[in-house]
């Protein structure tokens, strides 16, 4: 049963409070959206998500189900529980002003009102001030959604049409979390035009984690910062 549900309008940010054993669903109404996300330990905010922990962890270049999302001290910060997008991209980071208006051109809110292009750094920072943080704590996000291969000469390329109408996908919160969710386009989103797309949460009790959780065991390192999190609450 959901506890609260709502939809961030394309182009929007939003912040939340998410408790340990609670789950955060998200949910691509319409198809194509992006939604990028920093996720930071509530009880001691120096302690957030950590990409290349994450990444090296467990081995991975992208995420989906059965992985976890690791902070800079070892912790799982929350665990993928469900997701029939099948992939997310840790690595493409998040568009600033100067991009925005480069790619869709300027815009500014006096002009345009409501409908002014908004940009995912400047939200993040407008959301992180709410709680005493600010420019320099905006560090590597997860764009939930999207999908970003990596060539062997490196380069990355953008994968169009990743997430239908009604993917979700599902995180299970393993510590009390502050997240900042924005609703921007991609940065390598080849799209033209200014379109963001809106996505709807919901945030539900989970089941609690059992010895053999898939999130839990499908690395070493999984069980370890697994671990490492329950004394963190001993």
């Amino acid at each position: 049963m959901s506890l609260w549900e709502d939809t961030i309008q394309g182009g929007a940010s939003w912040s939340l409070i998410l408790r340990r054993g609670n789950m955060l669903r998200l949910e691509d109404t319409e198809g194509g959206a992006n939604l990028a996300a920093l996720f930071f330990n509530w009880e001691s905010l120096v302690e957030r998500y950590n990409m290349p922990d994450t990444l090296k962890g467990q081995h991975i270049a992208h995420l989906t189900e059965g992985f976890v999302l690791y902070s800079d001290m070892g912790r799982v910060i929350c665990s993928i529980t469900a997701d029939s997008c099948g992939w997310h991209d840790p690595l493409g980071g998040h568009n600033d002003a100067a991009a925005v208006a480069a790619k869709y051109g300027k815009s500014t809110y006096q002009e345009h009102r409501n409908d002014w292009y908004r940009n995912t750094r400047d939200n993040f920072v407008e959301e992180a001030m709410r709680y005493g943080l600010g420019l320099r704590d905006i560090g590597p996000n997860v764009n939930f959604f999207s999908k970003v291969v990596v060539g062997k000469d490196g380069s990355m390329s953008y994968v169009p049409g990743n997430s239908k109408p009604g993917s979700y996908v599902e995180l299970r919160a393993e510590m009390n979390l502050l997240v900042i969710m924005d609703t921007g386009q991609h940065p390598l989103d080849p799209n033209p035009a200014y379109a963001p797309k809106p996505v709807k949460f919901s945030i539900a009790r989970a089941a609690a984690v059992a010895a053999n959780d898939p999130c839990r065991i499908s690395r070493p390192e999984n069980t370890r910062a697994f671990i490492n999190t329950e004394r963190f609450f001993l």
